[in-house]
């Protein structure tokens, strides 16, 4: 589920040296000489971004590999790649996943695009008490699909050869009861007490040794996690941290969130 990546300037390249198309596939070879596109990527290829034979295109697995190709043929419904070569992104060191309690309208796949863009190595939608969306069945199927879009699309504009995995939606007080195989498990928290991040990094440096390699970070809804719920997550071994004086939007401190810490653990 998680894997050890490189510090993001080191494994995306920048925007002036970014090729101008991207497009996902999953060949079925390990080494193909060409990549035949779903209806969907080629639509997007050759429609939405005027794609047209001979341009150069960057097709990614979205685990690391990239096929640096020529568009060979721009069928709208079914366009085929040329492969020039081959090349596997460098992996970060650190894998954080984002476990964040559904927020009201469409912020949840904000949230997801925004994850994607600061390399979140996996995502997890979480139902808590305060959380005021509910998802069942197919309800839950749809919404993690779109999800899964945001992130593709988030993936292609900048530049990530990684797409984070994007979790069913859990209730929030039993994952955090369960999940394990964490390094460090930290919670934003609005409560007193809650820690600053640098003084918990320092800590487990000096324990450890090194940087933490698997983080997990949890985000409440809108009104936070309930104290029942800070309650659980202490004793499951969360670190409460705070994440400043002011009181942030649930999209606002996952952000934040994500960008203190990987921030952090490059510097680390």
């Amino acid at each position: 589920m998680h894997r050890d990546r490189q510090p993001l300037q080191w494994a995306f390249p920048t925007t002036a040296a970014m090729p101008d198309f991207r497009a996902h596939c999953a060949p079925a070879e390990r080494d193909p000489r060409e990549i035949r596109l779903s209806f969907e990527e080629s639509h997007h290829l050759v429609i939405v971004n005027r794609a047209n034979r001979g341009d150069t295109v960057v097709a990614f697995d979205g685990h690391g590999t990239e096929w640096i190709c020529e568009l060979a043929d721009d069928n709208r419904s079914a366009a085929v790649l040329k492969v020039r070569f081959p090349q596997k992104a460098k992996p970060l060191p650190f894998a954080i996943t984002l476990g964040q309690a559904l927020p009201k309208g469409p912020h949840m796949e904000a949230i997801v695009r925004k994850a994607t863009e600061l390399g979140a190595a996996a995502i997890v939608p979480l139902e808590s008490e305060r959380t005021q969306v509910h998802l069942d069945g197919d309800r839950s199927d749809k919404k993690i699909e779109k999800w899964q879009t945001a992130a593709l699309e988030a993936a292609k504009q900048c530049g990530n050869p990684w797409l984070p995995e994007i979790s069913p939606v859990q209730n929030a007080a039993s994952f955090m009861e369960k999940v394990q195989g964490f390094d460090l498990k930290l919670i934003a928290s609005l409560q007193p007490g809650a820690k600053p991040l640098k003084t918990v990094l320092a800590a487990f440096q000096s324990a450890q040794n090194r940087a933490p390699k698997k983080v997990l970070w949890l985000i409440g809804p809108e009104g936070d996690f309930t104290p029942a719920e800070m309650s659980v997550a202490k004793s499951a071994g969360f670190e409460p941290i705070t994440l400043g004086p002011l009181v942030l939007r649930c999209e606002t401190a996952a952000i934040y969130a994500l960008s203190v810490l990987s921030h952090e653990l490059q510097g680390g």
